[in-house]
């Protein structure tokens, strides 16, 4: 089987050398960017190019003889390139830009799970004016402000250390008027995590449930990243969370995509990321995102037993229930090696060498090859990945690969440490007990 990967990060790193452990042997191909090294290795042949690149991908996949494209960023899921390969006859395990709309227009997915009566909605409203936008901010009093459209996960501000008051939500929020539509909503109190499943229109086969660590520092502190590291518990469930929680996740997720192909008439096909955060009265959705998280790809691709070709081949042709999905019953830490001064003020061009990483995963991110080198780009550049049978012991595998890993790099070690996955338990012990 010829398979295409569109996408260069490390998701997508993740993505391809789960297919190279398939017992078929497929081709693999990729459509990047920049060349990730560690995605090069795993191919047959690559193009370097803009994934959004809609007439060049098809153009490659096409003379390639691609039975199955997988693809890993929004970008491209945004200008319809599932839609263009399934036009030239490609089968394509990733959502068409109907119903990926859940993810790059906050807005209209906002509406649709009010309207469809989707559960774990907040409160919310879409504004494009800011004399009604300041007025809701007011009435609400504890905000989150979102732009409707792709952020690369840096553009949700929450009142906190990030709007100290009113008047800084308020100036935020103007300020993102610019742009395009922008969302408001009640800030959600509790612990976030994320539920994945493989989707084959109509059938769903779900993940482990992950946490990724947004914040750029150490202590949950500093600006939003595309996400600094995550981590699972060996089984699904988180150990802050209650198999509760995780079932009425899953219903919101089933609910989701029956109410997508009812409203659109498209069937959502591909992988669908749940970012939740459990409160008091259950889970709510931060947000739907219509690809795999990154970094949680790493966590879970890392587990999947079942051959990943035979889930692809599943989700196109909508025979999901007929496949036993299954995982490793392992804990897994992943950690980002990023820039140094990343987010804000990243180094780049800034060579990258791996020393011993032990029994770690490796996978590159947001890097370029030259002349055999690696080198920074300004964004997410390697991450690792301990895979054992406690969080503990996957915690020590990938903190080792990171410390021998070289160059002008920061990265979070409070990851999947006890003492902060200690805190998640207590605060979400606080926030049930609350009155």
């Amino acid at each position: 089987m010829n398979i295409l990967v569109v996408g260069g990060g490390g998701r997508e790193h993740a993505i391809t050398a789960a297919l190279a452990r398939s017992r078929k042997d497929p081709s693999l191909f990729a459509v990047m960017s920049k060349k990730n090294p560690g995605i090069a290795e795993l191919c047959e042949d690559f193009l370097l190019a803009k994934e959004t690149d809609v007439e060049k991908v098809v153009g490659f996949a096409v003379r390639k003889n691609i039975e199955i494209a997988v693809i890993g960023p929004e970008a491209p899921l945004s200008v319809g390139l599932a839609d263009a390969l399934e036009d030239a006859g490609i089968s394509v395990a990733a959502p068409k830009k109907a119903v990926a709309q859940i993810e790059f227009n906050k807005g209209w997915a906002r509406n649709f799970m009010k309207d469809n009566g989707i559960a774990g909605c907040p409160r919310f409203e879409v504004f494009t004016e800011r004399g009604p936008m300041d007025s809701f901010i007011d009435e609400l009093g504890d905000v989150a402000v979102k732009p409707a459209g792709l952020t690369g996960g840096k553009g949700v501000k929450v009142m906190g250390d990030q709007l100290p008051d009113l008047d800084a939500a308020k100036e935020y929020a103007a300020s993102l008027l610019a742009t395009g539509s922008v969302v408001v909503e009640e800030n959600l109190k509790g612990e976030e995590f994320t539920l994945q499943a493989f989707v084959d229109g109509e059938h769903l086969a779900f993940m482990p449930t992950v946490q990724d660590h947004k914040r750029a520092f150490e202590g949950d502190l500093g600006p939003n990243t595309g996400g600094m590291g995550s981590y699972n518990d060996a089984g699904e469930i988180l150990p802050f969370l209650v198999e509760e929680d995780v079932s009425q996740a899953k219903q919101i997720m089933l609910d989701t995509i029956r109410a997508l192909r009812r409203v659109t008439g498209v069937g959502y096909r591909g992988a669908l990321y749940g970012q939740f955060m459990i409160t008091r009265a259950g889970p709510k959705v931060i947000e739907f995102n219509a690809r795999f998280g990154d970094p949680e790809a790493m966590n879970v691709l890392s587990l999947l037993e079942t051959d990943y070709t035979d889930v692809l081949s599943a989700i196109v042709t909508g025979t999901l229930d007929k496949l036993d999905v299954k995982f490793s019953r392992k804990a897994t830490v992943c950690k980002y090696a990023v820039p140094a001064g990343y987010p804000d003020a990243p180094t780049s061009d800034r060579e990258v060498t791996v020393g011993d990483i032990g029994d770690a995963l490796l996978f590159y991110s947001s890097v370029y090859e030259s002349d055999g080198k690696v080198y920074t780009t300004g964004s997410r550049a390697v991450a690792v990945v301990g895979v054992a049978d406690t969080i503990a012991e996957a915690e020590k595998i990938a903190q080792h690969a990171l410390d021998n890993l070289k160059g002008d790099l920061h990265s979070r070690r409070d990851i999947g440490t006890a003492g902060l996955i200690q805190r998640r338990i207590d605060h979400m012990r606080t926030i049930r007990n609350m009155q």
